[in-house]
């Protein structure tokens, strides 16, 4: 018996059966999964990959009357520029001082929040604070900060009146250098951090019942059902979404911030994303934020490949 499947093993492998199947079989195989996703591939294609022909714009002094292929090429004189600008040391600490607040701030607290919804087990209140933790992602930026610049006004707002009543006077707290990176991230984490939750539920819901009843068996409380069950079952998540999060470290949203400004707290909002709006929409130096814009994309790469490297080695854990 064992001499008959040594011998239909070699047959298999002559005739190319037990070698791996190519891309192009692989294709054929699963075409109607590929043509499934064809119109998703078609929309990155054209809005994502295209684009980027538009980088060397970075790289020469644009023209209009010549084209995107046009103008003189100067290599690397605009992120010399940039980098020797006086307002470069004051861009980057603003924006890594807003990014790292809010991955500090923000990241862990979807985290705490799907795990306490977790913990809730009378269905109807479980469903009840779901939906309404999500809803206030659904607000737009623009009416976000509508409602903070309502509420934190020191004349008229809520907040403002309440803190005017605890003897602080009247503090704008909008205008103010040392409050705008707290109510960015406060306000951040209010209006995302139970969309953000989703995943870290999905993932949740896979653990096996089993598991939680065998801890009640042993006698283990909820903070050790969740120490040592509900934790390592999410775990690879928040290790594969803190990667993906340090791709962004200079990615601080432009509308959000940009609408917060204002002449007094300029100091600390203007951010790399608002001053490449300014430099290239308003004051038209195309080539100059374009170099801004790259510089800031191949930063947030580094940050991005050093954490998967660094992820793959402690927690063989990684996006590639």
């Amino acid at each position: 018996m064992a001499a008959q499947t040594k011998t239909m093993t070699r047959k298999n492998i002559s005739n190319g059966l037990g070698k791996k199947p190519s891309i192009a079989m692989e294709f054929v195989r699963d075409y109607q999964l590929w043509l499934m996703i064809l119109p998703a591939i078609v929309v990155i294609i054209l809005f994502n990959y295209i684009p980027m022909y538009g980088i060397q714009l970075a790289f020469r002094d644009y023209d209009f009357t010549k084209g995107l292929t046009g103008g003189e090429w100067r290599g690397l004189f605009y992120f010399k520029q940039f980098i020797d600008s006086y307002m470069f040391a004051d861009l980057m600490k603003n924006t890594i001082i807003i990014s790292l607040a809010t991955i500090v701030l923000g990241f862990p607290a979807p985290i705490l929040l799907a795990l306490l919804i977790n913990q809730v087990r009378w269905k109807r209140a479980k469903k009840t604070l779901q939906t309404t933790v999500y809803l206030p992602h659904f607000i737009s930026i623009v009416v976000m900060v509508g409602l903070m610049n309502v509420l934190l006004s020191p004349n008229s707002g809520i907040i403002g009146h309440l803190l005017s009543s605890l003897g602080m006077g009247d503090i704008n707290v909008l205008a103010s250098t040392n409050s705008f990176v707290p109510v960015y991230v406060l306000s951040d984490i209010w209006q995302h951090c139970g969309w953000n939750s989703i995943i870290y539920l999905a993932a949740l819901s896979t653990v096996d019942p089993q598991l939680y009843d065998s801890s009640k068996i042993d006698g283990a409380n909820r903070w050790q059902t969740i120490r040592h069950i509900d934790l390592p079952a999410i775990l690879p998540t928040i290790i594969i979404l803190l990667v993906l999060s340090m791709g962004s470290v200079l990615g601080t949203g432009f509308e959000k911030v940009f609408l917060m400004q204002n002449s007094l707290n300029l100091p600390v909002s203007e951010v790399i994303a608002t001053y490449v709006y300014k430099i290239g929409i308003i004051s038209n130096q195309i080539s100059y934020s374009s170099a801004i814009g790259l510089f800031n994309t191949l930063i947030n790469f580094i940050f991005l490949f050093a954490a998967n490297a660094i992820s793959r080695r402690v927690a063989n854990i990684s996006l590639w």
